[in-house]
């Protein structure tokens, strides 16, 4: 499978990132149909991940509901 052109892709940070430069990460959803761009906010010309969409928002459903410790 080639990588998908994200080089348009409207990213936008995580809203729990702030501006202190910490670890975060942008997406981009809606881009790309059924597909969930994510990459390094710190590295933004770097690799970006692609995950299918119903696997990230059960990732997303995960993280809110506190599904992992410590995070």
């Amino acid at each position: 499978m080639s990588q998908p052109d994200l080089s348009n892709a409207p990213w936008r940070k995580s809203s729990h990132s702030g501006d202190n430069g910490g670890d975060c990460i942008e997406v981009a959803p809606g881009f790309l149909p059924d597909a969930v761009p994510v990459r390094d906010s710190k590295d933004p010309h770097g690799p970006a991940l692609v995950f299918p969409a119903d696997a990230f928002a059960a990732f997303v459903a995960a993280v809110r509901a506190g599904e992992f410790p410590g995070a």
